[in-house]
């Protein structure tokens, strides 16, 4: 079988993991995760040290608590994405507020973003509300979809008119640019990245939080350090022990150090895949908007009937070949049934015709026209 997406541990990882057991940092403090912090955050583009947290989900909670949101607040954000972002919000004992995305990007439709805040807001001082509910909305979380960017340009400027603090769910898009610019300056006031076993980059767990403001970032450190002031035990607030440990940070560095190497095999698997199939009149690609150079977290093609995706599937799996389905929308998850949400046109004639393919950065390209040969053997 070629499996989807499985880490490529042939560096440092195993050298790097023997040095935390002999000098048996092996826990939550330790010289590897300085060291990835200070990695992540060059890599976004920022001078300021990341935070490493235990996982992409616990980083958003940490960073929606730091920029404010609160219990019965609202957080807008895309139904297309994967339910750890609406998770996030929940945690907060907040509600997500769903949005439909562009056929462009699959990312959160910032114009759709402006109608809503106009006709469904209101402004009562210095807080915005919904009108219908006059729940206080707090937040915009853009998901950088497969490692694409959404169009912050255009969302961080509708938020800031309306006063609204922006943290992007960027869990596979470490290595993206946005007209150029890398994670960190895309505007938002804190990103995301996740360092799961099946990113680009892992750490077998884990995530980080980034941004360029030193005193938000400290803030998120408290949080996540369990508001600890003081060696005798003293905390101010309520926080969370969401820490990375020495041994997680050991596989991450290591990783990191391949960042723009599987990064561009990233690139040339999707671009492969998408030189293969492009004739073909059933399926379609993955989009790929002008202002952004995905990181291709997957790839794979999208498919002219939803039906056919059972039938593929069997087909590839008989083969030899594992491909996936992708993510459910968030307004047809029950735990978040009775959230507000936009009509989802896009999102509803797209999400369950999307297929992934293998896309491991050490796929080789004997296996690469092993899978195109399948598709395109089931497809007829």
């Amino acid at each position: 079988m070629i499996p989807l997406c499985v880490p490529n541990l042939t560096g440092n990882e195993a050298r790097y993991l023997q040095e935390c057991v002999d000098s048996t940092f092996v826990s939550s403090v330790g010289p590897f995760v300085d060291r990835l912090e200070d990695m992540v955050a060059v890599a976004a583009g920022s001078q300021v040290r990341a935070v490493a947290t235990s996982a992409g989900t616990t980083g958003l909670h940490a960073a929606l608590t730091a920029v404010g949101v609160e219990r019965d607040d609202l957080v807008i954000m895309p139904a297309f994405t994967f339910v750890a972002s609406a998770n996030a919000v929940a945690h907060c004992g907040a509600t997500p507020w769903l949005l439909d995305v562009t056929a462009e990007s699959w990312t959160l439709d910032p114009a759709l973003l402006q109608r809503v805040l106009e006709v469904e807001t209101v402004r009562d001082g210095d807080v915005l509300r919904h009108r219908a509910s006059g729940r206080r909305v707090a937040a915009v979380l853009p998901v950088h979809v497969l490692g694409c960017p959404a169009d912050m340009d255009a969302i961080v400027s509708v938020a800031r008119a309306h006063g609204l603090k922006v943290v992007a769910d960027a869990a596979a898009a470490l290595g993206c640019r946005y007209r150029g610019r890398r994670i960190a300056q895309l505007g938002a006031d804190l990103s995301v990245v996740s360092f799961n076993g099946n990113k680009t980059v892992t750490a077998g767990g884990g995530g980080a939080v980034i941004g360029t403001d030193p005193d938000l970032l400290a803030l998120v450190r408290h949080l996540t350090t369990t508001a600890r002031v003081s060696p005798d035990y003293l905390h101010d607030r309520v926080g969370f022990n969401y820490r990375m440990t020495n041994l997680q940070a050991a596989v991450g560095c290591a990783q990191l150090e391949r960042l723009d190497e599987f990064v561009a095999a990233k690139r040339r698997i999707r671009a492969a895949y998408d030189a293969a199939f492009a004739g073909r009149p059933d399926v379609g690609p993955f989009p790929q908007p002008q202002w952004a150079e995905s990181e291709c977290w997957f790839s794979g093609f999208v498919l002219e009937r939803a039906e056919s995706m059972a039938a593929l599937r069997a087909g590839l799996r008989d083969r030899g070949i594992d491909a996936r389905p992708f993510w459910r929308p968030m307004h047809l998850q029950p735990a978040f049934a009775e959230a507000l949400r936009t009509s989802m046109t896009v999102t509803e004639s797209v999400w369950d015709r999307i297929v992934t393919l293998p896309c491991s950065t050490a796929l080789t390209e004997a296996e690469l026209e092993s899978v195109v040969a399948a598709v395109e053997e089931v497809l007829g």
